[in-house]
């Protein structure tokens, strides 16, 4: 027998239009999905459906599809940074354009809606000013509103009963469509078109007096309240995706390309990985690279969240969308396009917005059959009152206001406004999530496993103690010395003393910007007039000691920089330092001028500025932390000594640590497992929770399930504490919805209920649900983190 063959799965994206519930998201879904071998996912909040699809079917199936369902559906255009050639003229702004147009006919319409429905309600509610043939009044002013201002409602209705479905759009056009025509019947037949008829106003529905009642302001009251409402909503709306359009509006149009020494300005569309760009001060980087010359500080907190500035020169790597805040940079492109980090954090976030939460799943299926039952209902009401002997006005008021009051609108909401809001707040916060099970993931965390080296740690060799002997040189002149020296070594041990040296001038430095030779202390080092980085003095005689150090003629002196060993005559003001050192599993290296032991410089991989915090907090989040490390025993003793880790487990393989993973689980913990490298993969992987550090690699930021693009531990806390208020907030959403349609319903049924108020609750349901859902943009994770992002 042969191999069944292996189908291939791709995935398309369409933007739907005519949705406007969540009976239409269930509807739409389920004409995907008969299609063989096809899922789909589709947002009501954003107007898109994911689809997951055999590489046989094409995206024109799919748009067709949709289409049959009583829709529009689309292709997107792909993002400016995506694109391949210049956006021909006007196209990058059609979109945009659209609407923006949109937006303005649904403002107009509700205006003029407004404008005629007004004096239709203050006549229709305050008997007092009701004269002479009022009524016929109204009914000129309410024609124009049950057929243009509704006019949106009876085409989608009319659209949906082609395609045998029924949705909100149905309810309202019926519920108007009632209202207008009981009224033109009492007005022409049933005796209300008296020139001095008066009609009261109530809350409820009361008993004829002999004369039909009109029922002229629902019938203006339903489409003014619903407009009201979807224009509201749709502001609102817009406001939970403003994190992803300014991620968008990082993205730079233009870039000054050198070559051969001149600059020639090309849209970013033209820019290729290799090429050399200019970023000015104030400038934005236009893609991510490495810096070839110059040296400034870069500003990331639009990208990263992070607010204090980086200082970048020759060799360090740089973000798209960062702004240049000081010198002129050259910047090799490593990467364009799709490829940048930046495209790689709107390209998260989108696709974090179209999942969705096991619970909404619930409500979309209830939205599913949520229509036909409401007009089952409706219809039920209408045939009940008539029979137990009301009269016809009393039941088709009932009839027309159970069509009104019920809202499949804020089911359909509960969740995607939610989640548009809260994944938008934490690509602020330099948190992001691949959707709602990764929330779902975060919230009930109880187990963490963490990485040592670049996770606690900064991965790199840093200088943690400077202990200089009393009396001697003084510690900043061994400092100065010592780094002057090791600028000839490529040892990691070395790179760490010069950087150390650079960034650690004496007190009393001359100022950024001043001339060099206008030091203000004698011996201590200049500085660039261009980026404030102290200049070491050179060296000469410079020689490697292979397995002991370096050596080199510095200003005249002999300086040694040096591993301790037996023969080291170490002088006892360095002995507590040197212990020190070896205890905390760091390397120490004695520096000598002339022959005589200045001082002692410990180096190591130092903690990160926040992890002390970072694991405080998740304790009383009420998660246990794991230390897990491929390193040696002491170092990782060191390390969760400093910040009171009582598990740790060392010299760590990949494999071991994926099997400590499914250990923990196995004794009842969801585990979340903290890494960068790729070493971390398959304990990433094989977790509950995937979490991977911004700056580690890509094969762990693709294994994980979140990305804290900050690369500071502490925003795992901040994570946590954001994916709990966004699931509380999921579930105050819809239990809003449900309980609303629960509660309305009935009373509608029983006749307790007006159509116009109504028409007025069921539009504030659905503002609610989603103003509910704004607060997120706003939330704060912990005092230190609302510093850091004002």
């Amino acid at each position: 027998m042969g191999a069944e063959p292996v189908t291939t799965l791709v995935t398309t994206d369409l933007t739907v239009g005519g949705m406007t519930c969540a009976a239409c998201v269930n509807r739409v879904e389920k004409k995907l999905r008969r299609l063989e071998g096809v899922t789909a996912t589709v947002n009501l909040a954003t107007g898109t459906a994911r689809v997951t699809h055999p590489a046989g079917i094409g995206p024109g199936e799919l748009v067709a599809t949709v289409e049959k369902a009583g829709y529009t559906a689309a292709i997107p255009e792909p993002p400016r940074s995506e694109k391949r050639r210049p956006p021909a003229d006007g196209e990058s702004a059609s979109r945009s354009e659209s609407e923006s147009e949109a937006a303005r006919s649904a403002r107009d319409r509700l205006i003029v809606t407004a404008l005629l429905a007004l004096p239709v309600l203050v006549l229709s509610m305050v008997p007092a000013l009701q004269f002479r043939n009022w009524q016929w009044l109204c009914f000129a002013l309410t024609a124009p509103v049950a057929v243009w201002g509704s006019w949106p409602f009876h085409t989608r209705a009319v659209r949906g009963l082609r395609h045998s479905a029924a949705t909100m759009d149905t309810l309202v056009s019926l519920g108007v469509l009632a209202s207008f025509s009981w009224s033109a019947y009492a007005l022409f037949l049933g005796g209300a078109g008296d020139p001095g008829m008066r009609m009261p106003f109530t809350l409820v529905p009361s008993v004829s007096d002999g004369v039909a009642h009109i029922y002229l302001e629902a019938a203006v009251g339903v489409p003014l309240f619903v407009l009201a409402g979807r224009f509201l909503e749709a502001r609102a709306r817009r406001g939970t995706g403003a994190a992803l359009r300014s991620l968008a509006g990082l993205a730079a149009k233009e870039v000054a390309v050198r070559v051969d020494g001149t600059e020639r300005l090309v849209p970013i569309e033209e820019l290729r990985a290799g090429q050399v760009f200019v970023v000015r001060p104030g400038e934005r980087v236009a893609t991510d690279g490495k810096v070839t010359e110059g040296s400034s500080a870069v500003d990331l907190s639009l990208v990263t969240g992070e607010t204090e500035p980086i200082e970048v020169g020759p060799g360090s790597a740089v973000v798209g969308g960062a702004v240049n805040s000081g010198g002129l940079l050259l910047v090799r492109a490593t990467a364009v396009g799709a490829d940048t980090q930046l495209a790689r954090i709107t390209r998260l976030v989108v696709e974090a917005q179209t999942g969705k939460a096991r619970a909404q799943r619930l409500a979309d299926t209830v939205a599913g059959v949520f229509v036909p039952v409401v007009l089952a209902l409706a219809v039920t009401t209408l045939g009940f009152w008539l029979g137990a002997g009301a009269d016809a006005q009393a039941a088709v008021t009932a009839c027309v206001a159970v069509l009104v009051v019920a809202c499949p609108c804020a089911l359909g909401l509960a969740t995607p406004t939610a989640l548009m809001a809260a994944t938008g707040r934490g690509a602020q916060l330099g948190v992001l999530v691949t959707g709602p099970q990764a929330l779902e993931g975060l919230r009930h965390v109880d187990a963490v496993v963490l990485d040592k080296t670049g996770t606690l740690t900064s991965g790199h060799m840093s200088v943690t103690a400077v202990t200089a002997v009393p009396d001697g040189l003084g510690r900043d002149a061994v400092l100065r010395l010592a780094g002057a020296v090791e600028q000839g070594s490529e040892h990691p041990l070395g790179r760490a003393v010069t950087a150390y040296a650079r960034r650690e001038p004496a007190a009393g430095r001359q100022l950024p910007g001043a001339p060099e030779e206008a030091a203000a202390v004698p011996g201590t080092p200049a500085m660039s007039a261009v980026s404030g980085v102290p200049r070491l003095p050179g060296v000469s005689e410079f020689r490697a000691l292979p397995g002991r150090g370096v050596r080199g003629r510095v200003e005249g002196r002999l300086v040694e920089v040096l591993a301790p060993d037996d023969e080291t005559r170490m002088p006892d003001a360095l002995a507590d330092a040197l212990s020190a050192a070896e205890a905390a599993a760091h390397t120490p290296v004695v520096v000598r001028v002339d022959g005589t032991v200045e001082a002692l410089i410990a180096i190591g991989d130092v903690v990160r500025p926040g992890s002390y915090r970072a694991v405080e907090r998740l304790r009383h989040l009420g998660a246990r932390p794991v230390l897990a490390t491929g390193d040696r025993e002491a170092p990782a003793r060191a390390v969760a000594s400093a910040l009171r880790i009582d598990e740790v487990h060392a010299r760590r393989r990949p494999e071991d640590k994926a099997d400590l993973v499914r250990d923990l689980q196995e004794k009842g913990y969801r585990v979340a497992v903290v890494g960068d490298g790729v070493n971390d993969a398959a304990a990433l992987a094989a977790a509950d929770l995937g979490i991977a550090m911004g700056g580690g690699t890509d094969v762990a930021i693709g294994a994980a399930d979140v990305t804290l693009v900050r690369g500071d531990i502490e925003a795992l806390a901040d994570a946590i504490l954001l994916a709990r208020r966004t699931l509380g907030t999921i579930r105050a959403n819809l239990v809003w919805a449900f309980g609303y349609n629960v509660v309305t319903v009935p009373l509608a049924m029983v006749g307790l209920l007006n159509p116009m108020l109504a028409a007025a609750a069921m539009s504030a349901s659905s503002v609610l649900v989603v103003a509910n859902s704004l607060r997120l943009r706003a939330w704060q994770p912990s005092p230190a983190a609302r510093r850091r992002t004002r």
